[in-house]
């Protein structure tokens, strides 16, 4: 199963580690495969690439069996033009 992780901005990064780590002793316990794929949404995209949700990030999702996302934002981006969480919206 392919997993395209989006641990977004803030919290949202420590969540999706941890989640990672339950998902990886799950995968032991019960025999079964999983791959992930790391990518920016929100305030961190926007530092990377200038957007929320850069192209590489939508392929990577809609090419996924499941999409883990944390949480975007956060006051670093109070007053950016675009807002991170303008990426949840596409």
């Amino acid at each position: 199963m392919k997993i395209t992780l989006l641990p977004g901005d803030g919290i949202g990064v420590e969540i999706v580690d941890a989640a990672v780590e339950v998902l990886d002793a799950a995968a032991k316990k019960y025999n079964f495969t999983l791959e992930y794929d790391k990518k920016l949404i929100g305030g961190a995209a926007i530092d990377a690439f200038g957007t929320p949700l850069p192209e590489e990030t939508l392929a990577s999702a809609k090419a996924s069996d499941a999409v883990l996302l944390g949480a975007v934002g956060g006051p670093k981006w109070d007053n950016c033009p675009q807002r991170p969480e303008a990426g949840l919206w596409a």
